[in-house]
């Protein structure tokens, strides 16, 4: 039994320190004296390697990264922060699943006048109304008490402030056929 409740306990240390990090990155990330560390990147490696390092978190998954036809995209990122970002969006691809194997597609796309970073997966989709919401401090999708997942509010909130640290943007909507979220 004590090492049960021991094992309870750790997780809600874990899940309490989580939180407390997203919250100091949220305030670290507002400030008006942060800079950041921007280099350029390539960024279809920074997420393969990303992947390979988290392997066991994304274990019975199906993760798919699409890259541009040179299978390179560079930009200056601050690999920290764009870590978070990625980190941030493919967990709650996860956790926002139903699915026996979720799956996530990232795609780099790149257009004339702004290049896109897309997260596809297969999950519960998400409302219209919800879309705009998901990004305040504290929200999380779902009415009170029907959750189908634990969690601060702060991910998304973090991962949009780190997109305007980029000089970037994040939206999310559901995917046409209603079988996930883009």
């Amino acid at each position: 039994d004590q090492e049960k409740y021991i094992h309870y306990m750790l997780l809600d240390v874990g899940r309490l320190s989580d939180n407390i990090n997203r919250i100091l990155n949220l305030a670290r990330l507002e400030s008006k004296s942060y800079q950041g560390d921007f280099r350029s990147t390539d960024l279809v490696q920074s997420v393969e390697d990303l992947l390979e390092m988290h392997a066991p978190l994304f274990e019975g998954c199906d993760i798919r990264i699409h890259p541009p036809a040179g299978n390179s995209w560079r930009h200056p990122v601050d690999r920290e922060l764009f870590d978070m970002l990625v980190m941030n969006l493919l967990t709650n691809a996860v956790k926002y699943n139903q699915s026996d194997c979720p799956r996530i597609d990232i795609r780099f796309q790149e257009g004339r006048r702004n290049n896109r970073l897309c997260f596809e997966d297969n999950g519960i989709g998400i409302s219209k109304g919800e879309a705009r919401k998901i990004f305040r401090r504290f929200y999380q999708a779902g009415r009170a008490g029907r959750k189908l997942a634990k969690g601060s509010g702060l991910g998304l909130s973090l991962v949009q402030s780190i997109a305007r640290l980029h000089k970037g943007r994040v939206e999310a909507h559901s995917r046409a056929d209603g079988a996930g979220s883009i």
